[in-house]
């Protein structure tokens, strides 16, 4: 049973079901529905509208795939002589060395009807769904990016997401719904030596409160004219990968920064997280390492959590690396060179994000998202301590992963193309299990 077939075996189901529903009602002679057979049924009526849509979306795609297959029967194979056997290792359909273009083949499957383009960029969906097997096909509402362009949404330009991609616990984002709910108990048991035998025993009732986490939508576009596209070599490619760079880089500052409010992401440093106050006039590392001490004790007090990451801007690392003793002898040093009494030492390899230094036995995390405006003269940077499991991330699978075109100015021969993606972030669950390090003594550093 292919899989559209097992979604409208499950709209049949839900129909059934509704209609079980409202025959035990008129049944009864009743006109009203009770308040459970009410739920019931509006949870079934969103069901099958989840369900028609998707219906529709996989019928358009077996349409697409029939269209292509009846294209390539038209092309006579080649004979395999019988008893032979052949081992073929096939590229996927876009790379960076295919003549093939990505963005070329959407636009001209789109607006000039090519069906050589339409059959590779079915294949490349058939690809993707082999790729991501987890993922129901449902998930793909649109063209998924080529990977080989999605990699390079990171490190070079623009400042990625070292945050997101080093301390953060990532979840696949339901396909459906704006919101997500988790429930967080805010009030516990209790339990107590009991006083006599038959006396009685500690009882507290226990109390949640629900955390509503917004699915959040990130989007870029970009206007190009025909030319480009049509005539241009590797252009499309060039404006789509920053486009990616930049959905990537925007994510990453909003789960550090956001408000959550006008559609923002509620991010870590408005989360709750334990606030720490360094002031000073004239700050040194040597006054700043208390606080670091501080950020750690208190996630473990608080959330009886371990800390796992510090999150700081380069510049902040930068000033502990230029910290020297008053022998002149730096405080920062990489471990092959035999550190005497550092704050911190080298742990490892740098990699993207990781700078390769630890501060009290946690990796230091350097993301340039971490603001440099803070503070009421606008020049001071934060530092943040975290357990990454309680930094929670969905995605939706291959986001940014909708490529759409549409004729802005046909008379002037321009086609818009829009990257766009979903995902929800909070640092809610426990927020005690982050620290926030601010104040005048994280001013910007003098070298």
């Amino acid at each position: 049973m292919s899989y559209l077939d097992k979604v409208i075996e499950r709209r049949d189901a839900v129909k059934a079901e509704m209609d079980a529903v409202l025959e035990a009602v008129a049944e009864e002679n009743r006109t009203d529905l009770t308040a459970e057979e009410t739920e019931k049924v509006d949870a079934l009526v969103e069901e099958s509208r989840s369900l028609d849509a998707k219906i529709e979306k996989l019928k358009t795609q077996a349409d697409a795939d029939a269209k292509a297959a009846e294209i390539r029967s038209a092309v006579a194979p080649v004979a395999t002589p019988v008893g032979a056997a052949r081992v073929i290792s096939e590229p996927r359909t876009y790379t960076p060395e295919a003549e093939a273009s990505f963005v070329k083949d959407a636009y001209n499957a789109q607006f000039k009807n090519d069906f050589a383009a339409q059959e590779r960029l079915a294949r490349h969906m058939r690809e993707e769904k082999v790729e991501n097997r987890a993922v129901a096909t449902g998930n793909f509402d649109g063209l998924v990016v080529p990977q080989y362009l999605t990699d390079l949404a990171a490190p070079f330009a623009r400042a990625g997401r070292p945050f997101l991609d080093a301390a953060t616990n990532k979840h696949a984002l339901p396909a459906s719904g704006m919101t997500l709910n988790i429930s967080r108990m805010t009030t516990g048991t209790t339990t107590a030596i009991q006083a006599t035998e038959n006396a009685t025993v500690s009882n507290t009732d226990a109390d949640d409160t629900l955390l509503t986490i917004n699915v959040r939508t990130v989007a870029g576009q970009q206007d190009i004219s025909r030319q480009a596209i049509e005539r241009g070599t590797g252009i499309d490619s060039f404006i789509l990968a920053d486009l990616i760079r930049s959905w990537h880089t925007t994510l990453d500052n909003q789960c550090l920064n956001g408000a959550g409010t006008s559609g923002t992401v509620l991010g870590l440093d408005n989360s709750g997280g334990n606030a720490i106050t360094y002031t000073s006039a004239s700050p040194t590392v040597a006054l700043l390492y208390p606080k670091l001490a501080d950020a750690v004790q208190q996630i473990q007090t608080t959330a009886f959590q371990q800390p796992t990451h510090w999150i700081m801007h380069p510049r902040r690392l930068a000033y502990l690396l230029a910290a020297v003793d008053s022998q002149n002898r730096p405080l920062v040093v990489p471990n092959n060179y035999g550190p005497m009494n550092p704050i911190a030492a080298g742990a490892g390899a740098v990699s993207y994000g990781n700078s390769g230094y630890s501060l009290m036995g946690l990796p230091i995390i350097t993301d340039a998202n971490v603001v440099t405006n803070a503070g009421a003269g606008t020049n001071q940077d934060k530092i943040y301590c975290v357990a990454a499991p309680e930094m929670h991330l969905w995605e939706q699978a291959g986001s940014p992963f909708a490529l759409n075109f549409d004729a802005t100015s046909a008379g002037s021969l321009t086609i818009k193309s829009v990257v766009y993606g979903y995902a929800a972030f909070s640092a809610g669950r426990y927020p005690a299990a982050a620290s926030i390090i601010s104040g005048t003594g994280l001013v910007a550093p003098t070298f």
